[in-house]
């Protein structure tokens, strides 16, 4: 994501950015939060920053070459984290199925909303308060003021304008 001059490349790269870290909250047993990634992160956030990309119009730069190097410190980190990902998939296979509880609510829908609105009430309306008060300062920032006009008066003089006689 970091890697493309073109802001519209970035944008569809943190799509995919966001997808993987919805993939990491399913395997933390958390599919609500991960559904919840996809749908405002992956959705809506980013078609609006696509649209605001879109908008600007930005021109297209040209490629710098002179960092080539850098493809291969990048591919080496990719590599590495593949195997670290294939690591971690190879000891939750190996890991026993006792060793994980069925009751736990951990990242249940239900368990959610229930802590969200009974013991965490407070945290959940200042963070609607916050985005309220974010909304209307993004809206008085975009609203254009009606500017005074300014008439100009074109100053005459009436010794050159007066015919002589």
């Amino acid at each position: 994501m970091v890697y493309h001059r073109n802001p519209l490349y970035s944008a569809i790269s943190l799509i995919g950015v966001f997808l993987a870290l919805a993939c990491l909250y399913v395997t933390l047993a958390a599919p609500f939060i991960a559904v919840t990634q996809v749908l405002v992160y992956a959705g809506a956030i980013m078609v609006l920053v696509v649209f605001v990309i879109m908008l600007l119009n930005l021109d297209e730069d040209k490629p710098l070459n002179r960092l080539r190097y850098l493809y291969f410190v990048g591919g080496g980190l990719g590599v590495a984290l593949l195997a670290q990902t294939f690591f971690i998939f190879y000891v939750v296979l190996k890991t026993p199925k006792h060793a994980v509880d069925p009751n736990t609510s951990a990242g249940k829908t239900m368990s959610i909303g229930t802590a969200m609105y009974t013991e965490y009430l407070l945290p959940v309306e200042i963070v609607g308060v916050m985005l309220l008060m974010a909304i209307i300062g993004a809206v008085m920032l975009v609203r254009k003021l009606e500017q005074p006009r300014l008439e100009v008066v074109a100053e005459t003089d009436d010794e050159e304008t007066e015919p002589a006689g």
